[in-house]
């Protein structure tokens, strides 16, 4: 049990010097992932000793949580010498948008039907259309013409909390709408450079797969929270840089594909004690111990990962 245990850890510390991942980063993935679906927020106190076995000390969190309040992340109230942390509306509605690129599967079937989004020209781009367009590219579109945004799965109403969470409800149209043929389908998926999602999927999982056959049922709470935090942070990382495009636009045996299915397996594993961790935790209150607190409940993630 030690040298498993000691197995893990050296794992961890691999991970940590391979990837150094940014610590706003990764506090936003922790928050996203394990603290906002089961509770309103934390004590700055509780934040930094969860993190500090992922090697972030303390002047790192104060520094990356102001900056997470300053970006429109998080919120802070003050108890006497002490800051409780929780995500605001904004927060929780990038959130919800990054949700369908982490914790949903490829599409498998397609419609024919593309979201389209218009931004008319008339006179400057304003701010509102500038960060709407970085928005709306985070989240996989593509611009195959000047004023316009295109993409086959994600859906109207999603576009929709997109431009009401920028404010940009004056500057966009929000169109449904196919093809004369198969040759017009074709051109517009040439729209996406999948090169650099293929090398973030390799990445994780060159860390993980050999990882996966070492979680068993005696993955300890601390072990499995460490682990889960940095696959989630990892794919988050991959996942963003896919566009989400459907399965019959992808190349065979597509590699998004099989990390997917490692990300689902190994939380599966991790979930539960996970769970137990974070209760463990004196001062984190866990109001929905399901997890239901956020658009998507932590059951759904991956299709429904304890299935």
């Amino acid at each position: 049990m030690t040298r498993k245990r000691g197995g893990i850890d050296d794992w961890v510390r691999r991970y940590l010097e391979d990837e150094a991942p940014e610590s706003k980063s990764l506090m936003i993935s922790a928050f996203g992932d394990s603290i906002a679906p089961y509770t309103e927020g934390i004590w700055l106190g509780d934040f930094i000793a969860l993190l500090a076995p992922l090697g972030l000390n303390e002047r790192l969190v104060r520094t990356s949580a102001f900056r997470l309040i300053e970006e429109g992340w998080l919120s802070a109230r003050r108890d006497g010498r002490r800051s409780h942390y929780s995500l605001t509306k904004n927060g929780a509605g990038r959130f919800d948008a990054a949700f369908g690129h982490v914790y949903t599967p490829p599409e498998e079937r397609w419609d024919g039907h593309w979201t389209i989004v218009l931004t008319p020209r008339n006179g400057e781009s304003s701010a509102d259309r500038l960060e709407l367009r970085r928005e709306l590219e985070w989240a996989g579109f593509a611009a195959p013409a000047a004023g316009a945004l295109i993409h086959p799965t994600i859906s109207a109403e999603e576009v929709r909390r997109i431009i009401e969470r920028v404010g940009a409800q004056d500057q966009a149209v929000v169109m449904r709408g196919s093809v004369a043929d198969d040759q017009g389908n074709a051109l517009l998926s040439r729209g996406w450079n999948l090169g650099p999602a293929e090398e973030r999927y390799e990445r994780f999982i060159s860390h993980f797969e050999p990882l996966l056959p070492r979680l068993d049922a005696d993955i300890t709470p601390i072990h499995a929270f460490l682990i889960q935090t940095l696959l989630i942070h990892s794919f988050r990382r991959a996942s963003l840089q896919d566009p989400r495009l459907p399965m019959t636009m992808l190349p065979p045996d597509w590699i998004g594909l099989r990390a997917f299915r490692l990300c689902r397996a190994t939380y599966a594993r991790t979930h539960a004690p996970t769970l137990r961790h974070l209760k463990s935790i004196p001062g984190l209150q866990i109001t929905d111990p399901k997890g239901g607190r956020l658009r998507m409940p932590v059951a759904e993630r991956f299709g429904g990962f304890r299935k």
